[in-house]
């Protein structure tokens, strides 16, 4: 019979949700909805020294944020601790798992003593039973941890959903440890008593985990557990060829939040940052739970593009609804101290965010109209220069003087002060543009200063 479809992630709570792990569970996700399955999320919160709730938290904003929805979680794994020592317990009763009393001290003199033989540093099994093996008393006052007794022949074998057959002998692993002597499990033995419990059908992560793999199918085998198949997806690169991480050049999710990305474009982009279907570049999340079905996940490392990610939100941002884009920009002024209303920036956002390709660039255009401008010195004396001033000065005259305030009205009046003063329009335009909007570079003058409060305008020409 065949296995209901059940996909997990899995953070680890010592950081934010990072891209590598936000594009894993994206696939993780994908993967269950295309086929009518579940999807699980789990907090991994077994290293207590590095674990914080603020991380958990940065999680789960990263996952609301994504639209990553999950049908079971979050699941902790600190909550968990009685049922891990219970299959200890049990894998103790069965010979698969064993009491190891050798010292971190002792340990090192072993590596040592292996380094020095030229050997590969792995642990002796000096502590596992074996027949016609006489185990040492247990020294007073170690307590121990338990280690699982990893068959010492054979090669574990499987056949990755990404990188296709691995096979790694197990004489090239040695006896790892599941849970320290505090009673904590480690990573590679929670992990299969979480997927086996939570009869997880199938694993996508990242391929830094391919080496961990014939050690969890081992103890999925020696509990008689079902096995998920693994697929392991490769590292994604940043600028400098390295592979992105916490520690690595990373940024949080939601620090793209913060600066302006829409969800539906990172989702996008993560997609295809080693993934393809067709040529499909744009496409929406419906589109990709109906095209991603594991296959033509790429076996090579991906490269992350900035430039690339900047184009894919441009697209989104041309095309939401006018009322959630000016929400998204309200909360960029929001986070500079600025308070405004969605009407105020909803009638600003049409003739700016096609220049843009975040909602903070949006921000930046739309300032000018609810805070003080700063031109450059350079601008001011490259463009409000003795020759522009009279005109200036003519120009602020007759826009008082409009009986209605319309782009065609202000177009008028611009082209009467050119006239009068014998100017062309560049002279007058830029000299305008630094003095209003504190740049020189602006969309065409009338329909930028359309949306202005008049007085605000007559007060920054007032300056020159």
């Amino acid at each position: 019979m065949t296995r209901p479809i059940r996909t997990r992630i899995a953070p680890s709570p010592t950081g934010f949700l990072h891209l590598g792990t936000a594009r894993t569970a994206l696939y993780s996700w994908a993967f269950a909805r295309h086929f009518g399955g579940e999807f699980v999320l789990r907090i991994e919160d077994t290293d207590v020294a590095r674990s914080t709730q603020d991380s958990v938290d940065q999680i789960l904003a990263s996952m609301r944020w994504l639209g990553l929805d999950y049908n079971e979680g979050p699941i902790y794994q600190m909550q968990r601790l009685e049922r891990y020592r219970a299959v200890v317990d049990q894998m103790l009763a069965e010979g698969s798992a064993y009491r190891c009393y050798t010292t971190p001290e002792e340990l090192d003199v072993m590596r040592e003593e292996q380094r020095t033989r030229g050997e590969k540093t792995h642990y002796d099994g000096r502590w596992r039973p074996a027949p016609g093996k006489t185990l040492p008393a247990p020294p007073a006052g170690v307590e121990p941890v338990i280690r699982f007794a990893n068959p010492h022949d054979g090669i574990v074998t499987w056949d990755d959903l990404v990188k296709g057959p691995i096979s790694i002998a197990n004489k090239e692993i040695d006896d790892l440890i599941i849970m320290r002597a505090d009673g904590v499990p480690t990573y590679n033995f929670a992990v299969v008593v979480d997927d086996w419990d939570m009869a997880i059908s199938h694993v996508f992560r990242g391929d830094e985990h391919v080496n961990n793999t014939p050690w969890q199918i081992n103890i999925f085998n020696a509990l008689k557990a079902p096995l998920p198949l693994f697929g392991h997806v490769p590292v994604i690169l940043g600028d400098d060829g390295q592979k992105l991480s916490k520690r690595r050049g990373a940024v949080s999710v939601t620090a793209y939040e913060e600066n302006g990305f829409l969800p539906e474009a990172m989702l996008n982009y993560l997609a295809r940052l080693g993934w393809s279907h067709g040529d499909e570049e744009l496409f929406t999340s419906e589109q990709l739970v109906s095209w991603f079905d594991g296959s033509h996940l790429s076996k090579s490392p991906a490269q992350w593009d900035a430039a690339k990610l900047a184009w894919v939100n441009a697209h989104y941002l041309k095309t939401i609804d006018e009322r959630r884009l000016a929400a998204l920009v309200v909360e960029q002024f929001a986070r500079r101290g600025i308070s405004v209303s969605e009407d105020e920036v909803a009638a600003r956002c049409g003739l700016f965010k096609d220049r843009c390709s975040t909602t903070v660039e949006l921000a930046d255009w739309l300032q000018m109209y609810f805070a003080d401008v700063a031109p450059s010195a350079e601008d001011l004396a490259a463009h409000v220069t003795d020759a522009v001033k009279p005109a200036l000065a003519t120009l602020r005259d007759k826009l008082a003087a409009l009986s209605e305030w319309t782009k065609p009205a202000i177009a008028a009046a611009i082209k009467e002060t050119l006239a009068a003063h014998g100017l062309k329009m560049p002279q007058l335009a830029h000299a305008v543009r630094v003095l209003v909007c504190g740049r020189a570079q602006t969309p065409s003058v009338d329909a930028v200063l359309e949306l202005f409060a008049r007085q605000k305008i007559l007060e920054r020409l007032q300056k020159a």
